[in-house]
C-alpha cells in the first residue's frame, strides 16, 4: 500500500511541476494537444519468464500551435513510443491525451480516420512511408478526398497541385506523375509532409524527418517545416537524436532518457547549459561548430558505458549505470524532476554537482531545497 502511495504521490507531483515550470512554446500560441501522465508497457515473454518493459513512463507534452517542440534523446529512448501514443496508433497503459481540450478516446477505425484529420505524422524514412506502385498525384489526392470537404468549385487536383507548390515541388505537373522511386531523398521527404498537410491537421508530429536526408538539404527541409507552421498555425512535435538541431529549431526541448523526461526548458538554454548529465553527454557529443554547452563537467563525455537494459530498471536513477555523478541514493531511489527556473526542470540528486550555477541562481543548495 506504502508502495502504490508514494509512485500516485510522485505522479502528481509530476503533473503539478509541469503546470508550473512555464512553458516557452506557451508564447507562441494556443495549446493544441495536451499528454499528462503517459505511460506504455510492453508484455516481454510467457509465464514465469514474463517480463514487462517500461518503455514511456509518465511523460507529459504540451503542444502548442505555431511552437515546435523537440523530443530529444538517443536511438531506445522511447521517442517513437510517445509519437505513436499522440497519433493514435498505441494505445497507453496510463495517462491521457486531450486535443483542443477534449479528452482522446481512439477506438475503431472510423474515430481513428476522425483524429487523423487532427493530427498528423510525418515518418522518418520517406521512401518505405510511400507506396512505390502509386504516383504522388495518389499520394496527395487520397487524403484530400478523405479528409477535406471541397468547396464549390474547388478541385481535388487544384487542392493537389497547391499542395506541391507549398513543399516547393515545381512546376507540380511534372512531379504528379512520378513515383517515389523517381524522386531524391528530400523530394520524397516533401511528398509526405504534402501528404501530411492534405488533412489540414492542427498538430504535426515530425518523427526524426531530417535523419536520413543528405547533409545539404536537411536544413532546407527543417526550414520549410518552420515556415508552413507558421502558415498553417501547426503544433508541431519534433523528434530526434541531433540535439544540435533541437537548439536551432525548437522552441522548447524535452530531453528524454529510457522512456522518461530528465530535462525540459528553452532549446537554447538547454543545449548552451544542460543540467542533467545525460544531457551535457548529448551536447558534448553533437559535432556543432559553435561548441555547444562547453562548459561540461569532467567525466561526462566519457560517461558511455551501458549496464543491461534501462527499461527494465525498477529502482533508481535509470541513467544511474552510466552517470559519472552516481551516488548510492541515486541507486535505490528516482529522482523528481525538479524546477531549476520558471521554465526549466531537471531530474537528478545531484544537480549541485552538475548545475551549481543554476542551483545558486535558483538559491537553493539541492534538490530538496527546491521541492520544499
Amino acid at each position: 500500500m506504502n508502495r502504490i502511495s508514494k509512485g500516485a504521490r510522485a505522479h502528481e507531483e509530476a503533473r503539478t511541476l509541469h503546470a508550473v515550470v512555464e512553458s516557452t512554446a506557451a508564447r507562441r500560441g494556443p495549446l493544441a494537444m495536451r499528454a499528462g501522465g503517459l505511460c506504455k508497457d510492453f508484455a516481454i515473454g510467457r509465464g514465469r519468464g514474463r517480463t514487462v518493459l517500461s518503455a514511456v513512463r509518465d511523460v507529459s507534452i504540451d503542444l502548442h500551435r505555431r511552437a515546435v517542440v523537440a523530443l530529444v534523446g538517443e536511438s531506445g529512448s522511447g521517442k517513437s513510443t510517445v509519437a505513436k501514443l499522440l497519433a493514435g496508433q498505441e494505445q497507453p497503459t496510463r495517462g491521457s491525451i486531450e486535443l483542443e481540450g477534449a479528452p482522446v478516446e481512439v477506438s475503431g477505425r472510423r474515430a481513428f480516420r476522425a483524429y487523423k484529420s487532427h493530427v498528423q505524422m510525418v515518418f522518418q524514412d520517406p521512401f518505405s512511408s510511400l507506396n512505390p506502385v502509386h504516383t504522388v498525384r495518389y499520394h496527395l489526392e487520397r487524403p484530400v478526398r478523405l479528409h477535406r470537404a471541397l468547396g464549390e468549385g474547388v478541385s481535388a487536383e487544384d487542392v493537389v497541385v497547391g499542395l506541391a507548390e507549398q513543399v516547393r515541388l515545381t512546376p507540380a505537373q511534372q512531379f504528379l506523375a512520378k513515383y517515389p522511386h523517381e524522386l531524391s531523398g528530400g523530394q520524397r521527404q516533401r511528398v509526405a509532409i504534402a501528404r501530411a498537410l492534405a488533412a489540414e491537421p492542427s498538430v504535426l508530429l515530425a518523427d526524426e524527418p531530417v535523419s536520413m536526408l543528405d547533409v545539404s538539404i536537411r536544413l532546407e527541409v527543417l526550414g520549410l517545416i518552420s515556415e508552413l507552421r507558421d502558415r498553417y498555425d501547426l503544433a508541431v512535435l519534433y523528434i530526434t537524436h541531433d540535439i544540435a538541431s533541437a537548439r536551432y529549431f525548437a522552441d522548447e526541448a524535452l530531453v528524454m532518457y529510457a522512456g522518461e523526461i530528465v530535462e525540459r526548458g528553452p532549446a537554447e538554454a538547454v543545449t548552451q547549459q544542460p543540467a542533467h548529465p545525460y544531457t551535457q553527454l548529448l551536447v558534448s557529443s553533437a559535432p556543432d561548430p559553435d561548441a555547444l554547452g562547453s562548459v561540461l563537467r569532467s567525466g561526462t563525455r566519457e560517461a558511455t558505458r551501458a549496464s543491461g537494459s534501462a527499461l527494465s530498471t525498477t529502482r533508481g536513477c535509470r541513467f544511474g549505470p552510466r552517470c559519472p555523478f552516481v551516488q548510492d541514493r541515486c541507486r535505490v531511489e528516482a529522482p523528481p524532476l525538479v524546477a531549476v527556473a520558471s521554465d526549466r526542470a531537471a531530474a537528478c540528486w545531484r544537480l549541485d554537482t552538475t548545475a551549481p550555477d543554476l542551483v545558486s541562481a535558483r538559491g537553493g543548495g539541492g534538490v530538496e531545497d527546491m521541492t520544499e
